[in-house]
């Protein structure tokens, strides 16, 4: 302590010395990879509706204008992760043997993938064939059908209809599982309530809707996917070659191109 009495009033009456300071924590910086993961673990948890610019920059704690240095707009994010999905599937080695069990095998992990994040299919749809990680895609299931000795036109539109119904399924789900979530929404009706009402139906109007109630309203789990595929990929090889018009559409149609998925 100071000696002279002055001093010691001067200390008294000082300001406390400052804190250390304590180092800023800086924020990850966002890339592009950053921006796919948080645009995925939207739509895992809340659905593709809840996918926006706005949504995604609010996972990542910045401002959506800050999105637009990586990306260019909410279809550029779709591209994006549809990519995702695409690279984290098991793309088999082309073989003549098992071509149409490789086939089958693509789209069901494409489906289970899509199922993974509700509505995400929309996505897909939606987009035109420019990420690589997509084309890969296309060109092993085009790949399988030359294999199988699938016709190149057919085996082209072979893959757009493939595609076209895996979205399709996996997009009807999605809007099924969100409908169940809500209580008061009468839109989903179970098995038998679905039974009950085409029983009742006029025997006049519906005799073939009474009388085949049961077949219409069977299959579960993924029976009617499977039924489905198999009902495209068997008639393949009958399908006789054709020559394609080669002429472009008379305006774009980015859902119903071949390269989708």
């Amino acid at each position: 302590m100071p000696a002279d009495p002055k001093q010691r009033r001067a200390a008294r009456h000082a300001q406390p010395p400052a804190a250390p300071a304590q180092p800023t924590r800086r924020k990850p910086p966002i890339t592009v990879a950053r921006i796919t993961d948080a645009a995925l673990e939207i739509v895992a948890a809340d659905g593709y509706d809840a996918l926006t610019m706005r949504s995604v920059a609010g996972v990542l704690d910045t401002g959506p204008a800050s999105l637009y240095a990586h990306v260019v707009n909410k279809a550029d994010i779709d591209e994006l992760i549809i990519g995702r999905l695409c690279a984290q599937f098991v793309l088999p080695e082309p073989d003549p043997a098992t071509w149409r069990e490789q086939i089958l095998d693509v789209c069901a992990q494409i489906r289970d993938q899509y199922l993974k994040y509700p509505g995400i299919s929309r996505a897909a749809l939606a987009m035109a064939p420019t990420n690589l990680d997509v084309l890969s895609v296309n060109e092993r299931m085009l790949a399988i059908l030359l294999a199988g000795g699938i016709e190149p036109q057919t085996a082209a539109w072979a893959i757009d209809a493939l595609l076209l119904y895996v979205s399709a399924y996996a997009l009807e789900i999605s809007l099924v599982t969100v409908r169940q979530a809500h209580q008061d929404d009468e839109w989903v009706v179970s098995h038998d309530e679905l039974m009950r009402r085409f029983t009742a139906l006029p025997a006049d109007q519906f005799p073939q809707t009474r009388r085949y109630a049961a077949e219409l309203t069977s299959g579960t789990g993924h029976e009617r996917f499977d039924f489905t595929l198999s009902l495209i990929v068997d008639n393949l090889t009958q399908h006789p070659p054709r020559q394609p018009n080669l002429q472009p559409p008379p305006r774009p149609r980015p859902a119903g191109t071949a390269g989708r998925a």
